[in-house]
C-alpha cells in the first residue's frame, strides 16, 4: 500500500485521502518487476556535504562506511544541487531517491525496472488516476479559494484547465525552438477572457492551431488575475520576495504528486481524455451491426478523440486510447458495462464518465 506523502498530510484534509482501492495497482506493478513499492515518508538514508563531496548517513544518522553500500549510493548519481535528499535503503525499491532541485521542486530517482514496467503498462494507471480525480478537484477547489495569487493557486488554475481543455502542458524548448505553445508556456496574447468565458487561440505542437472555448466563471476570474501581472507569460505568480515566477511542467507534476501521493503527471489527463472520449462516442454510436461496422465505429470514435486532443489519429490510437475500450466494443460488452456503471451510485464522488470508464477497465481485469 502506498503511504500518502507527508506533504499531502500537511496540505490536504484527512478526508481527502485516496481510497485504498486505487493504490493496489502500482504495488502490484512493482511486485511484477521484482521491486518493493516504497514511500519516502518512511525513514531512509540521507547525505551531508563534506568538503567537495558528500557523506551518506543511515536511518539513525550514522555515517555509512560499508564499501559496497557506498558504491551503490554513488551509482545513483544524485545531482549535487539536490537538497533534502532521501535515499531508500533497499536497492530493489521502485523509488530509489527523492530530493529538492535548485528551484525547490520535488524530484525523483526511480529504479530502471520500474520505469520499464510503467512504460509497458502505462494504461493501467488510468484506474488509479480515475479514482484520484475527485481528490484532485477537491484540493484544487480549496487552493482556488485562496485570496492571493499564490503558487498553489496558480498551479490549481493550470490543473483545472488541464482537466477541462486537455491542452498539452508545454515546455520552454518547444516554445523557443518552434514557436509552439502548451498550457504552461501560453502568453497573454493567446487568451481572451470574458466574465464567464475563456477563449484560447495558439499554435501547439507540430504546428497544430488550437481554438478552444471554455465557460467557467471562477476560472475566468482567476485568469484575469493572472493577466494583471506584467510580462508576456500568462501563468505567473508573485513569490514572498515580490518576484514574478512562472511555472512549468515539472512544477505541475510535482503538485499532482503532492496532492495525490502518487506519481501522476499532466500526461495522464490526456490519456484519460482520449480513452474516455473514445468510449463515449462508441456509446453514442450504439451496438455495432457487424464486425465491419464495429471497426468503422472504432475508427470514427478514435478520429473524434484525436480531434479533441489535437493529435493525429494514429498517434491517438497508439498512445491515448486504452486498448481495452476498443476490444470491449469488438467483443460486445462495452456498452452494457458502461451504461450500467453510469447509472450506479458513486461512493468516491466520481463523475458519470469516471464511474463508467473505471468500471469498463476494471471489468477487463476481472475476466
Amino acid at each position: 500500500m502506498v503511504i500518502v506523502s507527508q506533504q499531502l498530510a500537511d496540505s490536504a484534509d484527512s478526508e481527502l485521502a485516496l481510497p485504498s482501492v486505487i493504490i493496489e495497482e502500482p504495488a502490484q506493478a512493482a511486485k511484477s518487476a521484482g521491486l518493493r513499492y516504497v514511500s519516502d515518508s518512511r525513514p531512509g538514508f540521507g547525505r551531508r556535504r563534506c568538503g567537495k563531496g558528500f557523506i551518506y548517513l543511515d536511518k539513525r544518522g550514522d555515517r555509512i562506511s560499508d564499501p559496497a553500500e557506498l558504491e551503490r549510493l554513488k551509482a545513483l548519481v544524485i545531482p549535487p544541487a539536490w537538497e533534502e535528499v532521501w535515499i531508500c535503503p533497499y536497492p530493489n525499491a521502485h523509488l530509489l531517491a527523492t530530493g529538492r532541485d535548485a528551484k525547490g521542486r520535488k524530484v525523483y530517482r526511480y529504479h530502471p525496472d520500474w520505469r520499464e514496467v510503467r512504460n509497458k503498462t502505462k494504461f493501467d494507471r488510468l484506474i488509479p488516476f480515475g479514482y484520484a480525480r475527485p481528490l484532485i478537484r477537491e484540493v484544487t477547489d480549496r487552493h482556488l479559494r485562496q485570496r492571493n495569487l499564490t503558487r498553489e493557486k496558480l498551479l490549481a488554475i493550470v490543473v483545472r484547465l488541464l482537466e477541462a481543455t486537455v491542452i498539452r502542458i508545454g515546455n520552454d524548448e518547444y516554445r523557443d525552438q518552434n514557436q509552439s505553445f502548451g498550457l504552461t508556456t501560453l502568453q497573454q496574447e493567446h487568451v481572451e477572457v470574458g466574465s464567464t468565458t475563456i477563449s484560447f487561440n495558439f499554435i501547439g505542437k507540430s504546428g497544430v492551431e488550437h481554438e478552444i472555448e471554455l465557460s467557467d466563471r471562477r476560472l475566468a476570474r482567476a485568469i484575469k488575475r493572472c493577466q494583471e501581472l506584467p510580462g508576456q507569460q500568462l501563468f505567473q505568480y508573485v513569490d514572498d520576495d515580490g518576484e514574478r515566477r512562472a511555472v512549468d511542467s515539472a512544477d505541475v507534476n510535482e503538485y499532482l504528486q503532492t496532492i495525490t501521493g502518487e506519481d501522476f503527471t499532466s500526461k495522464d489527463f490526456r490519456t484519460w481524455a482520449g480513452t474516455a472520449y473514445t468510449a463515449e462516442i462508441l456509446n453514442e454510436l450504439g451496438e455495432p451491426t457487424s464486425a465491419t461496422n464495429a471497426q468503422a465505429n472504432i475508427r470514427e470514435a478514435i478520429k473524434g478523440a484525436a480531434q479533441h486532443l489535437g493529435n493525429r489519429v494514429a498517434t491517438c490510437r497508439k498512445f491515448y486510447v486504452h486498448p481495452t475500450v476498443t476490444k470491449a466494443y469488438e467483443d460486445g460488452w462495452l456498452l452494457e458495462v458502461w451504461r450500467e456503471a453510469a447509472q450506479a451510485p458513486s461512493e468516491f464522488d466520481l463523475t458519470t464518465e469516471e464511474k463508467a470508464l473505471i468500471a469498463v477497465l476494471s471489468h477487463s481485469q476481472q475476466q
